[in-house]
């Protein structure tokens, strides 16, 4: 999973990759959890990290069910 994913950028990716991220970032916090309990977690800041992906991931896929943002909008601002 990428490092600093901004919802902008998760915004231009089409509805399949953004299942594949969310699969990859749950699967990422569930082992981080693991580790966490097990007393192997080096950096609980990487915890905070992976849940707000999942939430930004989330989000951008409500908005597109809602119909508040949809790909091809975004497209248009983007070569504004």
């Amino acid at each position: 999973m990428a490092k600093g994913l901004t919802a902008d950028d998760l915004r231009t990716e089409p509805e399949d990759v953004l299942v594949t991220k969310l699969k990859e970032a749950k699967e990422e916090l569930f082992n981080l959890r693991f580790q966490a309990a097990t007393g192997q977690l080096e950096s609980h800041g990487r915890l905070r990290t992976v849940k707000r992906e999942i939430a930004r991931i989330y989000t951008v896929m409500r908005e597109r069910e809602l119909g508040i943002v949809t790909v091809a909008d975004d497209a248009a601002e983007g070569e504004k």
